[in-house]
């Protein structure tokens, strides 16, 4: 049986995530004291203490955020492992934009250490790639993708708005000047479409974000990326790829281009898979993927109960 590995990425997050899964499994205890002595020097406090007991504020600071959902995801997967030590390797990974490094780390190509300072640094240049209430991003429902990109064009007018997730079937992020944004809003509301704000710090995945791409790059460029042990769905291309070398590029496209969730999905559904563990904080991805291909079975792992499952999940 073929089966795939999914990362969550950003919106996640919750204070306590996986505590009883790091106090349960030594492997991952392990990852969260690696991960804490990577970023040592870049935090006033171990990023451990502050997933285990917050605050929820700091907790969903983008800087702190990014590294806390790679490690936490890492250590699930390290449990999981842990458990069931003939655990087969899936045969694709896909993580959801910040979840492409914890696929990346799966996959033995990022060392968990590396992950978490280019994340830590990938979080703090998106956050000031664009000043506070200078962008925003709004949920887009009822809108297909060639009616909102025509929309998005008519809204800019000289401003940056442009859809930066595409989730799942009806479900469209869009990204960009706070302006642009409203006007795209109103024009979605013209066309008997849905749009609704989102509590974000920034305008992720668009053209806005072009400064924090640079940041990534370069960060990128100080680490090595080993061979893959198997495909990653990359956001960028909606396709498979296992070269190390295109990985590192796919990830600094990422940062100001579109998440293809849904054709993500979709690519490893026609390869045969049909089922899928969701690793990481959340059910967010499970969600999804119900949305894209009803008949994927996914089981969310994210705490010791979870993980229990995992070999009778594989099974059915």
């Amino acid at each position: 049986m073929q089966i795939a590995w999914l990362f969550p990425g950003q919106g996640s997050q919750s204070v306590g995530m996986a505590k009883d899964v790091f106090e349960a499994f030594v492997a991952a205890r392990d990852v969260f004291t690696r991960a804490d002595a990577a970023l040592a020097s870049v935090m006033d406090e171990p990023l451990s203490k502050l997933v285990f007991e917050g605050p929820k504020e700091a907790l969903t600071l983008t800087a702190n955020t990014q590294p806390a959902i790679v490690a936490t995801s890492c250590a699930l997967l390290a449990a999981i492992r842990e458990a069931f030590p003939s655990l087969p390797a899936p045969a694709f990974a896909a993580g959801h934009s910040l979840g492409e490094y914890s696929a990346l780390v799966a996959a033995g190509a990022l060392s968990l250490e590396d992950a978490v300072r280019i994340v830590r640094a990938r979080g703090a240049a998106m956050q000031e790639a664009v000043p506070a209430n200078v962008g925003a991003m709004a949920a887009v429902m009822g809108i297909d993708a060639t009616l909102l990109n025509d929309i998005c064009a008519r809204a800019a007018q000289g401003e940056v708005v442009s859809a930066a997730n595409f989730n799942a079937p009806g479900q469209i992020v869009i990204a960009g000047h706070s302006g642009a944004v409203a006007r795209a809003s109103e024009l979605v509301s013209a066309e008997k479409g849905k749009a609704i704000s989102l509590p974000v710090s920034a305008p992720f995945h668009c053209a806005l974000m072009a400064p924090a791409a640079l940041v990534v790059a370069r960060e990128l460029e100080t680490v090595g990326i080993k061979p893959l042990a198997f495909p990653i769905v990359a956001n960028f291309t909606a396709e498979p790829n296992d070269d190390p070398d295109r990985a590192r590029a796919l990830l600094v496209k990422q940062v100001d281009g579109a998440v293809r969730w849904e054709e993500s999905i979709r690519a490893i559904y026609d390869r045969g898979v049909r089922h899928a563990l969701e690793i990481g904080p959340g059910k967010v991805l499970a969600g999804l993927v119900k949305r894209i291909a009803k008949d994927m079975k996914v089981l969310s792992v994210n705490d010791v109960a979870s993980v229990a499952h995992v070999e009778a999940f594989l099974a059915s």
